[in-house]
């Protein structure tokens, strides 16, 4: 699998709640850092606490949450994924389309660091 296909496989893992394949295709020191000011911003380290932390509280908080990729940018054992996140807030019923850029660290063909930038105003314009 090559770097492109690792982070694909990781976005469905997300898509499908498929836990067990993110785990394989993370490293165990993972470290993933969702920008300050994003609902839950913070850093994670290992892949339960992102599964509880990051993937399990944006399902509690968004109807049909998702990222929509753009485009992926390929630089060596860097992958920078483009895109908007959507969805629906349930408590105020708001839609959701926030542009985000995510960068990817491989090493040894598994991901082990997740740094998320996002227009996190559209974002928390959505929740209230």
């Amino acid at each position: 699998m090559n770097t492109v296909d690792v982070i694909r496989e990781l976005y469905r893992a997300f898509r499908d709640r498929d836990y067990d394949a993110f785990l394989s295709i993370t490293t165990p020191d993972l470290e993933w850092i969702q920008n300050e000011g994003f609902p839950g911003g913070a850093t994670y380290r290992g892949a339960a606490e992102v599964i509880e932390g990051v993937f399990k509280a944006n399902s509690n908080s968004w109807a049909g949450f998702a990222y929509q990729i753009e485009e992926f940018l390929e630089a060596g054992d860097f992958i920078i994924v483009v895109g908007r996140y959507t969805g629906k807030n349930t408590v105020s019923g708001k839609p959701l389309n926030a542009a985000a850029a995510h960068i990817y660290d491989l090493r040894d063909g598994k991901v082990c660091r997740f740094r998320m930038f996002a227009d996190t105003k559209t974002i928390w314009d959505s929740m209230t």
